[in-house]
């Protein structure tokens, strides 16, 4: 056990927030902690840091216990990092120990090398260097380097300064620091903020790893789904925990929704009951006894709440009329590139695409590369170079922007939606509203003092009456609680029209997409699919291309081998080759001094005119000599080309 929370309670203002909240959190387990948006998951982290102090039960109850062994690592926004150091100072940081000890382990050599008669020095060096062996000290630029890759970092020098860094750069520093920290209780506030696709996959494989236990507070439902052991849900100020990932905690929140409004109805009859009893018969003077007995039973009951999941929920409605033809759009070489002249910047070289009737399109791609961009440049309503974009006939586009720039902030929301729909009456319109949960003394405000996620619900009640056949969409989760985006994925799912959808929200591009398309600066790709397939043959893909990588090392290295056995069998035969030749000179030059001894012999006897005399002899001697000067001959232009 690392963390244990009894009875806690956290009032602000006179409002109580959080309510006899009970929590163990266990070694190596990973918990998502989730609930609407104010209903105190930062307070209650606060409280476990020991950052805010929590309040007790009137009787004086409530604890929070941290065993002696827990170290807590807290990630929030741009926490832990010195802005005028450097990246590779800040990365260093958690290694401080080891590094002093690295340092001293130098100096005990030097000292060792001088005089290597110092037991003592060499005793404290051995203590020392298992001590930083045991902490994977040799290791530290291999876990700075392994962490700063994975965060999107590798192309990063590590001598930039922190304060030039962007906002999420920062953001990701600090939770790559916080990992090489290495709490055992790991706390990460929304820690899937300005992290992309394949940053997201590192951080998920990295954290199903972690030796400590991890405590998420996300809105990404994949990201809780990939990870979490256990669920944790703040509600109405209390805490309820359930076993295993997102997808287990909706599946066992329906079920005990379900059993608690069974006991709410049932209690709610015998509440009914014992009060119409009490107020029939407590004037009674024959039944005044009981109906007090009755009215005793009634305040001792401990009222079951009515949950949460049967307030009524938005409803999203998203139909159209005409049906478009067969090819809604075929997009080829279109150049998407944003300023002009010095500043312009070349986004996109060349997008093609081609979408279907009620397919359900998600561009993906890295963060800058563009995807809004190519909305608008589909819609028309910023220009592009080269290329063509066709949409086919009866095509009605209904168009969500993830900012809702195109909402009048002097209008009101009622205003909004009758400026729009002119035909529309006031009633239908209150409707609309009403059905995505804006209620009339929301209908009045100006849509510029409304929430992110109530001008996202206001924009769902406008893309209802426009009944679009093709829904382009633009980030439509980031301001929606989770109970909207639940409703959102169900529609989306179920439109029967074709979608083209950005979004940083794999569970909704998992739920709705049939064909995934990532967008690079070169052009796009497409995977047949949802989040889970396209990932799948990302992986494929990369494990081939590292196959064939390893294949092809494998190849240059056999390649490499059989070279040098050949090179070293040449050298072989070209080292007997050469003693060969070198004995053989050796032979020649014997030889030749032989002959040359003949010849002059030879010779000496022939101007002897004792043989002279005898003519047999005499030619019998130049037949002789005859024959040793040729053989001379001979084995002197042997030799010459052995010598040359």
């Amino acid at each position: 056990m690392l963390i244990d929370l009894e009875n806690v309670y956290k009032y602000f203002d006179g409002n109580l927030i959080l309510k006899d909240i009970c929590m163990t959190i266990e070694d190596r387990e990973i918990i998502g902690l989730i609930g609407r948006n104010g209903c105190g998951k930062s307070t209650l982290l606060k409280i476990i840091t020991g950052m805010e102090e929590f309040d007790k039960t009137v009787d004086g109850k409530g604890s929070v216990s941290i065993s002696g062994k827990t170290t807590i690592g807290y990630l929030q926004q741009n926490s832990g990092l010195e802005v005028d150091s450097t990246i590779n100072d800040q990365m260093h940081l958690p290694f401080k120990e080891l590094l002093d000890i690295q340092s001293k382990m130098k100096e005990l050599e030097h000292i060792m090398t001088i005089d290597g008669e110092m037991n003592e020095a060499a005793e404290k060096y051995a203590e020392l260097s298992a001590y930083f062996e045991a902490r994977d000290g040799y290791r530290i630029e291999v876990k700075i380097n392994t962490i700063l890759n994975g965060m999107g970092f590798e192309d990063t020098p590590k001598n930039r300064i922190i304060s030039t860094l962007s906002g999420g750069e920062k953001t990701r520093l600090a939770m790559a620091k916080l990992l090489l920290e290495e709490p055992n209780l790991l706390i990460l506030d929304e820690p899937t903020n300005h992290l992309d696709f394949k940053t997201l996959g590192w951080l998920e494989d990295y954290l199903k790893g972690y030796k400590g236990s991890v405590l998420i507070v996300s809105h990404d439902r994949y990201f809780l789904n990939k990870l979490c052991t256990r669920i944790c849900e703040i509600e109405s100020g209390r805490l309820t925990s359930y076993k295993g990932d997102y997808s287990a905690y909706l599946v066992q929140k329906k079920m005990n929704s379900e059993r608690q409004l069974k006991e709410y109805e049932a209690q709610q009859k015998e509440i009914a009951k014992l009060e119409d009893y009490i107020v029939r018969n407590k004037t009674r003077a024959s039944t005044a006894k009981m109906a007090k007995s009755r009215q005793a039973m009634l305040d001792r009951m401990e009222i079951v709440d009515k949950p949460l999941i049967y307030q009524k929920p938005p409803r999203i409605k998203l139909e159209y009329d005409i049906e478009p033809v067969k090819d809604v759009l075929d997009v080829k070489g279109v150049e998407i590139a944003v300023g002009e002249g010095d500043k312009r910047k070349e986004l996109i070289k060349s997008l093609d695409m081609h979408v279907r009737r009620s397919e359900h399109i998600a561009i993906v791609g890295a963060n800058g590369i563009g995807k809004t961009s190519i909305l608008k440049v589909l819609q028309g309503i910023i220009p592009h170079e080269n290329g063509t974009i066709r949409w086919g006939g009866n095509v009605k586009i209904s168009y969500f922007e993830q900012e809702n720039t195109t909402l009048n902030p002097h209008s009101t929301v009622l205003d909004e939606i009758m400026r729009r729909f002119p035909r529309l009456t006031e009633k239908d319109a209150r409707s609309a509203l009403a059905a995505v949960l804006i209620g009339a003394e929301d209908v009045a405000k100006p849509t510029s003092v409304l929430s992110g996620g109530e001008r996202a619900k206001l924009c769902f009640a406008i893309m209802a009456f426009t009944r679009g056949n093709v829904l382009v969409l633009d980030e439509p989760t980031n301001h929606l609680d989770l109970a909207t985006k639940e409703v959102l994925d169900d529609v989306l799912a179920a439109f029967e029209g074709t979608i083209i959808l950005v979004s940083h929200d794999r569970y909704l591009i998992n739920k709705v997409a049939t064909k995934v398309i990532e967008v690079t600066k070169n052009g796009t790709e497409q995977f047949e699919g949802n989040y889970d397939d396209y990932s799948e043959q990302k992986r494929l893909a990369a494990q081939a291309q590292a196959l064939t990588e390893q294949q092809r090392k494998e190849q240059q290295a056999k390649a490499d081998l059989e070279q040098k056995k050949q090179n070293q069998y040449r050298s072989k035969q070209q080292r007997a080759e050469s003693a060969k030749k070198r004995l053989r000179i050796s032979e020649l030059e014997k030889e030749i001094e032989e002959l040359e001894i003949a010849i002059f012999n030879l010779e000496n006897e022939i101007a002897d005119p004792e043989i002279a005399s005898h003519f047999e002899v005499m030619s019998e001697k130049c037949k002789e000599l005859e024959a040793a000067r040729t053989s001379l001959d001979e084995k002197m232009d042997e030799w010459a080309s052995l010598e040359d």
